[in-house]
């Protein structure tokens, strides 16, 4: 695990996109998770120019968004499938077939699911999963108070969520999403890059190996001895590991 302390919001993504871009030139294979977010734009941008200076190859990267609306199609400009597409895999090299979403418009939920969690198991589980938190600390869907054995599923938003997303137009109350189960499983398997916003809560989190960047406050409590967390001041609380700090 290491730990970086970093001044602001730029120089979060900075050290995001190097992580990930070194990540993909040690494997090219690599398969990545990835998140969405008024957070992740400025990554993608990032790493959207190190492709077009060719310093990174997406060619043979497999990809798994982490969670999408019910009911919209990938045209809506509402929907998480947008959103990537406009943002980073129609300004990259990846394969479309590499590229995997849950289905929002599926007739029969239960098996969308069952059939995503098989496909990532199937190529070995998520070497790199990006991840950031919502306005209400959420995690993918995962809203406040999801179980931690929850796996990939449909959820009802919060209406802090709802009313947070909703920019170009009021979003369904309802998703599928990863579940805390599949995301702990995940970084378990590999590595993970967790995006800060100015203000960074983390409750209960287990870590495995990877880096937790941050800008701005943070507040901790009931973290695991493997887990580090930081800002800008940087608060680490009790039961801290002795790993690399930078």
């Amino acid at each position: 695990m290491k730990l970086f302390i970093l001044k602001d919001k730029k120089q979060v993504i900075e050290q995001a996109s190097t992580i990930i871009s070194n990540e993909i030139s040690r494997n090219p294979s690599l398969i990545l998770g990835l998140a969405t977010g008024k957070t992740m734009i400025p990554l993608y941008k990032s790493l959207v120019s190190l492709y077009k200076n060719k310093k990174i190859n997406f060619s043979k990267i497999t990809t798994f968004n982490l969670d999408e609306y019910l009911s919209l199609s990938p045209k809506d400009s509402r929907s998480f499938r947008y959103y990537m597409d406009k943002n980073f895999f129609n300004k990259i090299n990846i394969k479309k077939e590499n590229i995997n979403f849950l289905d929002g418009l599926s007739k029969n939920i239960s098996k969308t699911c069952k059939d995503y969690e098989s496909k990532i198991r199937k190529v070995g589980g998520i070497d790199l999963q990006i991840l950031g938190l919502g306005e209400n600390d959420h995690i993918a869907f995962d809203e406040p108070g999801s179980s931690i054995n929850s796996t990939t599923r449909k959820v009802k938003l919060s209406n802090n969520t709802i009313k947070n997303n909703s920019s170009k137009g009021r979003v369904p109350s309802h998703a599928l999403t990863m579940g805390i189960n599949n995301i702990s499983k995940a970084i378990k398997i590999g590595n993970h890059v967790w995006i800060g916003r100015d203000s960074l809560v983390l409750k209960g989190v287990t870590i495995g190996d990877g880096a937790v960047i941050a800008a701005g406050a943070v507040v901790t409590h009931n973290v695991s001895p493997n887990s580090i967390v930081a800002g800008n001041p940087a608060k680490i609380v009790k039961n801290i590991s002795n790993n690399p700090v930078e």
